[in-house]
């Protein structure tokens, strides 16, 4: 049985990177539902997420999507997030909104396109470089909807291309992650579609080039713990995109779905050495309907809960039980962790932190809400459109 203290200081070490995206509107293809003080710039972003790590001291860095985090000075919003106790973490790539992208991005058979898309990419390692981001993290929406709308060869020719030029680019201590998703908005032919392309992608170029596992990208039934035990043994996993879904890509909180799934991952991450390794743990949310901030701290504790019942597996207990093939006996000593409850511990960690127990009733208590509600007044809120 895994010591109490060890527990412990594995969940005070564990870092749970927000999205700057999650704090602005978002909401369906059909409508994006605005709500009183929403963040106006990527500084206001910045303010809301400090106040996620202020209440659960495990979210300190920020990461930034561009062109929706543009800046004219990056160095100046990493001191803006520094002056509020952050890092600015990731920087994503947009190659899906521009009218240009309608057939594909790195993969459009247009080579003036292509190059459009690959200078952006190049762009996003210029901002890495005055933020002091380790990761790109690249999701591309490419692909076709008809058989023999393009040819499928080509383009994994013209991806494999721009990636190399991506690389080549990157600073030695800085890293590609690749995004892979099943389908959407692509329908016959997704040009990264699962995690075997991102690996073999990865592969070729070198072992700064990590996979993303984006929990909700996946098929129904697929065992996302196996992906992540494999891509662990390989040194490859770079980076997990946290949220739930019931149906698709439903960007729902993380852990709201199947919280057992959840646990699952976070076993194997345990398992693995993920939680000592350079894997980056980053939430990938929209919260449409209920409370931007709240909603992320949740997301937050989620992930949290998750990771202390999978340290809670008594290891020993279940190699033993693996060993004899006992069935019955290997699956209890993995249920039994599960069905721990782990939130007396975590707010026990907190409280030894100097943090109160319960981040959801700290924050309430702030009065952050009500005060951006009165002070953002005016100007743009943040978001997307649908």
């Amino acid at each position: 049985m895994t010591e109490p203290a060890t527990v412990k200081a594995a969940l005070t070490s564990q870092s749970i990177e927000t999205p700057s995206w999650a704090y602005g509107n978002s909401g369906t293809r059909f409508k994006v539902f605005a709500r009183p003080g929403v963040p106006r710039t990527p500084q206001e972003k910045l303010d809301d997420a400090a106040k996620v790590h202020e209440f659960t001291g495990a979210a300190p860095t920020v990461a930034l999507h561009i062109p929706w985090d543009t800046v004219d000075d990056y160095a100046a919003l990493a001191a803006h997030a520094r002056d509020r106790g952050l890092t600015l973490g990731t920087v994503n790539a947009n190659t899906f909104q521009d009218d240009d992208f309608r057939l594909g991005s790195v993969c459009h058979p247009d080579p003036a396109v292509r190059r459009k898309a690959l200078d952006h990419l190049l762009a996003c390692v210029d901002i890495m470089d005055a933020t002091g981001s380790r990761d790109l993290k690249l999701w591309f929406a490419d692909g076709t909807n008809y058989p023999g709308q393009d040819d499928v060869r080509e383009r994994q020719d013209r991806l494999a291309e721009a990636l190399a030029a991506v690389y080549e680019r990157l600073g030695d201590d800085q890293r590609m992650l690749l995004e892979y998703k099943l389908f959407e908005p692509a329908f016959y032919t997704t040009d990264v579609p699962d995690w075997g392309t991102a690996y073999a992608h990865c592969l070729k170029l070198g072992p700064r080039a990590q996979v993303v596992v984006d929990t909700g990208h996946h098929a129904p039934g697929t065992n996302i713990e196996f992906i992540v035990a494999t891509l662990l043994r390989e040194g490859r996993l770079g980076a997990f995109d946290f949220n739930s879904r019931f149906y698709a890509d439903d960007d729902l909180m993380v852990g709201a779905a199947d919280p057992f799934q959840l646990f699952r991952i976070m076993y194997e991450v345990v398992r693995g050495g993920g939680l000592t390794a350079d894997v980056a743990f980053m939430l990938d949310q929209c919260h449409n309907i209920e409370e931007k901030i709240p909603a992320i701290i949740r997301s937050v504790m989620n992930v949290q809960e998750a990771t202390a019942k999978a340290l809670l597996v008594d290891r020993e207990a279940l190699t033993t039980a693996q060993r004899t093939g006992d069935v019955l006996e290997a699956n209890a000593v993995l249920m039994d962790a599960y069905n721990t409850d782990v939130r007396p511990l975590l707010a026990e960690v907190r409280e030894e932190q100097g943090l109160d127990g319960d981040p959801m009733a700290a924050y309430r208590r702030s009065g952050w809400a009500t005060k951006t509600a009165e002070e953002r007044i005016g100007g743009r809120q943040a978001g997307w459109g649908a």
